[in-house]
């Protein structure tokens, strides 16, 4: 097996103002698996395309569309749930995770798709949300009114008595969606807990008949011909079962039941049993694998968790269990914004993951998600090509979001058309928290709704920005467009899917404006340079007797593909090429 693995890491303040920056070496091995240098490509269903023009994306609009995900070169697409659901969290909220939802079709579309994937060479990975259901789940309908065997299926408690007729809830744990994350159910005259919206109940994955029956629903996709899960929200699977009071966070000096950011988590996030259960879940696809000869299913884990806690999903501090394939990066998510774009917080964000991650572990590089603003809006319209380029040179797994291929933007939602729970509720602040400007639909093209949707009204509504980004004026040979250097960045990707003797990278500040990156394959160079200044650089990029020429271009280069280039240069404004050393090229 070909593994990406941590040697030596040199981080220090150098002549000339450059920050040499961490030398990683990979060993050497017979072959990569599939996963470990693909790209990963979300869809949003409700916003990828709709076939049957009511306005919501569906399954037959993904199969539509597999033409442009074989034309990107996509590895695998990994699909936000589809399972049936009352939609209060647009398909977070599970009722039953063996069907489809009808909103997005029939489990006959979905095996269409499994088939017809298969045939164009797309891996095809479901959102698995073990930490909650939907409170319309069967489960939860008996566990309220304590039919044997589920009485304990949810997290139960009694309350404090204080002598009103409702007992006072039970802590002073707050929801990721804002209030109290404890719900009085009269039915029951117990509270149940639920980390995220009211409707949402957390399992308990204490009693082991839960931990079983998530086990089973694993298998039972696996059984249908899908290639792997994306686990949601992992931090969560367990709390604290002596439900102590969370201590104030720091900085924090009182309690503000609407404010989850006022407590330090230590009792409802990265408890111990946590990382066994993810180990659990890895066994069960590995032995799968094993039982029917199939190539690796994949497992990857999302959880936004300090680093040290965030590695234990990948295996257990002694190695000896595999957790997650990868645990989601989202370094360039969490430690970038448009107002602190500089060469040193990109170089740190990428060192910090690499510091961290275990030996024998495959890096992952995210750049977006459906709960995050967009690449072209968080990061900047003028770096989509840098940006892109920085994660398809960087080793391991790269990881895209619908529409950062052609560098969507966010869209434009009102409070009044959003959808996102934890929004709506208060039109105060939904310009600051809704997760709705990043899940507007996929602009395809120029025409109505951008060619997602014949309806008269789509779900969220179509940016207008779309006239002038979207895929069909992108994907026209010749012209430089994100999408064609997208392209062009994942046809590039292919040189590091044979394994290397000898593979390093170096990341470096050649200026306060300019990042350089550098991977080494035996002889073979390929370097990236990055203008994230709002001034022309001119400067010596390395230091070699080499010679070099364009892999790939940004939009606003004055350079091409193919052309040389010397050791002396000139980089616009946000300016990003990729150059390799002519001897690799041969």
């Amino acid at each position: 097996m070909y593994f990406y693995s941590v040697l030596s890491v040199v981080y220090a303040i150098v002549v000339n103002n450059v920050h040499a920056s961490k030398n990683v070496i990979y060993n050497d091995g017979d072959s990569l698996d599939w996963w470990q240098n693909a790209v990963f490509y979300q869809i949003y269903p409700r916003s990828f395309m709709d076939s049957n023009g009511d306005g919501i994306g569906d399954i037959q609009g993904i199969i539509s569309k597999l033409d442009h995900l074989k034309d990107a070169g996509i590895t695998a697409t990994w699909l936000s749930p589809i399972f049936k659901s009352p939609q209060i969290d647009q398909g977070y909220d599970i009722s039953d995770y063996r069907n489809i939802d009808p909103l997005f079709g029939t489990t006959e579309d979905f095996k269409e798709l499994l088939v017809l994937a298969k045939g164009i060479g797309l891996k095809i990975i479901l959102d698995f949300v073990p930490n909650h259901t939907s409170d319309m789940h069967e489960w939860f309908m008996k566990s309220e009114d304590k039919i044997e065997g589920f009485e304990d299926f949810y997290v139960w408690h009694d309350g404090i008595p204080n002598g009103f007729p409702i007992p006072s809830v039970p802590n002073n744990w707050v929801s990721e969606f804002g209030g109290s994350a404890w719900q009085w159910s009269e039915k029951r005259q117990q509270y149940y807990y639920h980390q995220f919206a009211i409707q949402q109940p957390d399992l308990n994955y204490s009693n082991p008949k839960v931990v079983e029956e998530m086990k089973d629903i694993l298998r039972y996709w696996l059984d249908q011909g899908v290639d792997g899960f994306r686990v949601d929200a992992v931090p969560y699977l367990f709390e604290d079962p002596h439900f102590r009071d969370e201590p104030l966070a720091y900085g924090h000096n009182s309690y503000d039941v609407n404010n989850k950011n006022c407590l330090d988590h230590i009792y409802t996030k990265d408890q111990e049993k946590t990382f066994d259960m993810i180990y659990q879940f890895r066994e069960v696809v590995d032995q799968y694998s094993k039982d029917h000869n199939t190539e690796t299913k994949v497992l990857m884990t999302e959880a936004y968790s300090p680093m040290e806690k965030l590695m234990l999903f990948y295996e257990s501090e002694d190695g000896a269990r595999k957790g997650a394939h990868f645990t989601f990066n989202f370094n360039f998510i969490t430690d970038l914004k448009n107002t602190n774009i500089t060469v040193t917080n990109i170089a740190k964000a990428i060192h910090k993951w690499l510091v961290y991650i275990p030996k024998g572990s495959t890096s992952n590089w995210v750049l977006g998600n459906h709960d995050n603003s967009r690449v072209a809006t968080r990061l900047g319209r003028e770096n989509v090509d840098g940006f892109n380029m920085l994660v398809a040179l960087l080793p391991g797994v790269m990881v895209t979001y619908n529409g950062e291929e052609i560098g969507m933007e966010d869209g434009d939602v009102t409070c009044e058309e959003g959808f996102d729970p934890q929004a709506i509720k208060n039109c105060t602040t939904f310009n600051e928290i809704s997760r709705d400007f990043e899940r507007t639909p996929y602009q395809w093209d120029g025409t109505l709704n951008a060619g997602f949707s014949t309806a008269n009204h789509t779900w969220l509504p179509v940016s207008e920005k779309a006239k002038y980004v979207n895929l069909a004026s992108q994907n026209v040979l010749g012209i430089s467009s994100h999408y064609n250097i997208y392209k062009e960045l994942l046809k590039f990707r292919g040189r590091f899917s044979r394994p290397a003797y000898f593979d390093s990278l170096t990341v470096v500040e050649l200026s306060s404006n300019v990042l350089q990156v550098i991977r080494k394959r035996n002889e073979e160079e390929y370097i990236l340079l990055f203008n994230v200044g709002y001034s022309q650089e001119v400067f010596d990029f390395y230091k070699s007797k080499l010679t070099y020429r364009v892999v790939v271009a940004s939009v606003n280069s004055t350079y091409v593909s193919g052309d040389e280039v010397d050791n002396h240069l000139l980089l616009n404004p946000h300016e990003s090429i990729i150059i390799e050393s002519t001897a690799s090229s041969q």
